[in-house]
């Protein structure tokens, strides 16, 4: 969806969205938003009445549910589906952005809001578990679909997606992608290896 065929409400969890990656939950502040957002002040209170926490809250839900879809959409550009494959262009969208846009872009908004969690309500601790968990549910679904064990594909789901988050972490202290190639290059062997187990 195009930033002009947002509405002010989705405009504004768009950029909470934004502004937690780059800044973190604790910098971002409501007035914040509604610059970023272009949308009038006034509106925050008309949208979300349960203030910035709520705000924020559905900013990490919005997150959630982006991430899961790219994962689709990863798998739809390759020819040949692999676990290896599909780990290879989680982590080559981090670094293509910020090969482009640079690390002051931000990181991941979820863990953002994982790291803020001792300032944030324990409300956002709970939208932050369940957007990893709406994002690592179709990775485990698609590693499944590519032969890996049923047993084993959650579990490998959740490495995948903590070594992601970890190397973008990393990346963006050392101003490197650096972690993000390595873990690319290490963890692909192993996933594809675990698809070519046949089950117990």
């Amino acid at each position: 969806m195009a930033d002009g065929e947002r509405g002010p409400r989705e405009r504004m969890v768009f950029s909470a969205a934004q502004l937690i990656r780059r800044d973190g939950v604790t910098a971002t502040g409501m007035r914040d938003v509604a610059a970023h957002a272009r949308a009038p002040r006034g509106s925050l209170r008309h949208y979300f009445p349960g203030g910035k926490e709520q705000l924020v809250n559905e900013a990490v839900d919005w997150a959630g549910r982006y991430a899961a879809g790219r994962v689709a959409r990863f798998l739809a550009g390759m020819p040949e589906p692999s676990p290896s494959r599909l780990f290879a262009a989680m982590a080559a969208q981090w670094i293509d952005e910020y090969g482009s846009a640079g690390f002051e872009a931000g990181g991941c908004p979820v863990a953002a809001a994982t790291v803020d969690c001792s300032e944030a309500a324990g409300s956002t601790r709970e939208a932050a578990a369940a957007a990893f968990a709406r994002w690592t549910a179709p990775v485990a679904r698609a590693l499944a679909d590519m032969g890996v064990p049923a047993g084993r594909a959650e579990s490998l789901a959740t490495v995948m997606i903590s070594a992601l988050e970890g190397a973008i972490l990393i990346a963006r202290a050392e101003r490197d992608v650096r972690a993000l190639t390595a873990v690319t290059r290490e963890l692909g062997p192993l996933l594809d290896a675990a698809a070519a187990t046949p089950p117990a």
